[in-house]
């Protein structure tokens, strides 16, 4: 069990509208839902709904997409001590464009956007030292300042013994050179504890397709990796953890309308099996109940729009199962 702190969660990272598809004007226009997202906030916001205390800290613009994330996150539960406001950058936004295969193609507006200004001097230093369990992606690490600031929390987590949640969350288009986002999310790898990593970041970081191959090379040259899960969309998600490994697959009963937010709210329901159970001693059974509680959450979440607003209560996932 992890000893008590001030918040049971703090995640650092991107604060942003998600614009979803939303069918046709009377005139033949495309009309776009303005969903509050970004994955870090995601995963608080699940884990909220799992009656954690968390932390956002991360940067809007003040304007009104950043008043409407502002009230969102407060609406969520979320503590809100670690959002700044910036007068003179927008808000980030992404337009979301469903793929036929189900996946989905994101268009960011952030050059710059408010998210990636976010500096070292407004980290919450108290906050980030006083947390069980830090949160972070490698959006917050593609431009130096915001990449200094994402670097500084981890820092000031890991002494205050945090452990160190890391989801590389992947987007190319946000990287001038992908060489460099080799190197950022390998940067993540090498500090933390727990790590989500999608099918595709596995096989961009190994150059493998297999998960069993692609998870023993980064436990080889990652050794501080503790619990490694690989999702893997429609088909479920694999756990390896000291010499197990258990897959579960995906919940396949229809009704999806977008994938956003799933990755995220798999990765919560990780975080507070984590808070729950320890890093120590974890037994296959362990390791089954929480991919399927995990599964059973991200097929909820994608049967809505959205992500902050369409995470499942506990009951509702619980009655799933």
């Amino acid at each position: 069990m992890i000893t008590e702190k001030r918040f049971d969660v703090v995640a650092l990272g991107e604060l942003l509208i998600d614009f979803t598809e939303s069918g046709l004007s009377g005139q033949g226009n495309t009309l776009f839902e303005a969903n509050p997202g970004g994955a870090p906030c995601n995963v608080l916001a699940m884990l909220k709904k799992l009656g954690r205390d968390c932390l956002f800290v991360g940067k809007v613009g003040a304007d009104m997409f950043g008043d409407l994330l502002s009230s969102i996150i407060r609406e969520a539960g979320i503590c809100a001590g670690g959002l700044v406001r910036d007068p003179d950058v927008r808000t980030t936004l992404a337009f979301v464009k469903k793929l036929p295969d189900g996946d989905r193609d994101f268009s960011f507006y952030r050059n710059p956007g408010a998210d990636m200004m976010l500096t070292e001097e407004e980290i919450p230093e108290r906050s980030v030292e006083q947390c069980r369990i830090f949160h972070f992606g490698t959006l917050s690490m593609t431009h130096e300042g915001v990449r200094r600031a994402t670097c500084k929390a981890v820092d000031l987590a890991g002494r205050g013994g945090a452990l160190l949640s890391f989801d590389p969350n992947l987007r190319p288009p946000l990287w001038a050179d992908l060489e460099e986002a080799r190197e950022q999310i390998s940067y993540g790898l090498a500090r933390c504890d727990i790590l989500k990593i999608a099918d595709n970041e596995l096989e961009f970081m190994t150059r493998e397709k297999d998960f069993d191959r692609g998870a023993a090379i980064l436990r080889e040259q990652y050794p501080n990796i503790r619990l490694l899960n690989v999702t893997a969309g429609p088909e479920g998600s694999c756990s390896y953890y000291g010499g197990e490994k258990v897959f579960v697959p995906a919940l396949k009963l229809g009704g999806t309308i977008e994938t956003t937010g799933a990755g995220d709210t798999f990765c919560a329901c990780v975080l507070n099996f984590v808070l729950d159970h320890g890093l120590e001693g974890l037994t296959a059974e362990d390791l089954t109940a929480m991919l399927r509680f995990a599964n059973a959450a991200a097929y909820l979440v994608t049967t809505k729009k959205g992500a902050i607003r369409s995470m499942p209560e506990q009951a509702e996932v619980e009655a799933l199962l």
